[in-house]
């Protein structure tokens, strides 16, 4: 629930359709699961035959109702019966486990294979909810770093990250099946983040239209650091200091994790003592140290001992971050929040 204080954000990732458990992890509900259906790849088509109808509509009835191999067979169109099953595997996954963030955690560390689609949902909602006390809109605009893919542009000394979607203008699907509800804008003007429009974030946080500054030293990437260690704490218990730093060599890597595919191409170059061109120190956008409050979760060998993380952006300035790697890739004892 929210605070009487609090302000609410991310909406169209639809936190409000969850419950939460007694250690705040959240728990899927018959609501949350009918927004899925609610999406244009499930709701049948003018055109679609008699079998889809009727399953479409006996899941919205019950949205945990079995489903047999033979009704989704039935179903006449071949996409349909490709949606049909591929969303009614993600039900089960979300539907198996006592939280989402449970859920997220076995995808992770079992390598299931779900659409990247739905993998972003649920770093979107699982993020809410560990940013549920959170009122920086620098931290919150941080942390659309973990599920929304954004293109880099350097502007007057400065890098600034940008939503890309936004910016390229795509109108297709809505990434959240319940933005096209809520009547989100789909195209936006897009204004960096300052502390003269940083309080507005709050009133238009669903449209992904505010750039941030990622420059080193500045506020972008320790806000960064601090979603980072909110997404840490909330998935594994685990309480972490994160600081930016500047040099990737004036790093001694004991133990690295790349916070994206390109990041960790670097730190396994520096890792095999490989020199870093110029062109690939241009592509670094974040350095952090991260240190264990308790160091004792961590594995014997680092625990006196900082763990770096890099975050660069690809060949084209586009930066995919993959949160997951803060889950798979960490030296720590196997310890979790959410089971």
């Amino acid at each position: 629930m929210e605070t009487a204080t609090a302000k609410d954000f991310w909406v169209s990732c639809g936190h409000h359709l969850l419950d939460r458990d007694e250690g705040g992890g959240l728990v899927v509900t018959d609501e949350f699961l009918k927004a899925y259906l609610a999406r244009p790849e499930l709701a049948p088509p003018p055109e679609a035959c008699t079998a889809e109808r009727a399953l479409h509509a006996a899941l919205l009835d019950d949205p945990r109702r079995a489903v047999a191999a033979a009704e989704i067979a039935s179903i006449a169109d071949a996409d349909a019966r490709e949606n049909w099953q591929v969303m009614l595997a993600f039900r089960d996954l979300l539907t198996r486990h006592r939280t989402v963030e449970a859920a997220y955690l076995h995808v992770v560390r079992s390598g299931t294979k779900i659409p990247h689609l739905f993998i972003n949902q649920l770093v979107h909602v699982i993020l809410r909810n560990a940013l549920d006390t959170c009122a920086d809109p620098y931290v919150l605009r941080a942390a659309e770093l973990f599920f929304r893919t954004q293109r880099m542009t350097m502007h007057e000394g400065s890098l600034i990250a940008a939503d890309e979607e936004t910016i390229s203008g795509n109108t297709g699907a809505p990434v959240s099946p319940l933005v096209s509800m809520l009547g989100i804008p789909p195209e936006a003007e897009i204004d960096v983040m300052n502390d003269d429009n940083a309080g507005h974030y709050f009133e238009h946080s669903d449209q992904f239209h505010v750039a941030l500054d990622l420059t080193a030293g500045r506020r972008g990437l320790d806000a960064l650091a601090a979603a980072i260690a909110r997404w840490i704490e909330h998935l594994l218990s685990i309480e972490v200091e994160i600081e930016p730093f500047t040099e990737v060599q004036d790093a001694t890597l004991t133990w690295y994790v790349g916070l994206d595919a390109d990041g960790t191409q670097i730190g396994d170059a520096l890792w095999n003592g490989e020199e870093i061109d110029d062109a690939t120190r241009g592509r670094v956008v974040g350095l952090f140290r991260l240190k264990f409050r308790d160091p004792a979760v961590a594995l014997p060998k680092v625990q006196d001992e900082p763990i770096y993380l890099i975050m660069a952006m690809d060949r084209d300035k586009m930066l995919r971050m993959k949160p997951q790697n803060l889950i798979a890739g960490l030296p720590v004892r196997h310890l979790e929040h959410a089971t």
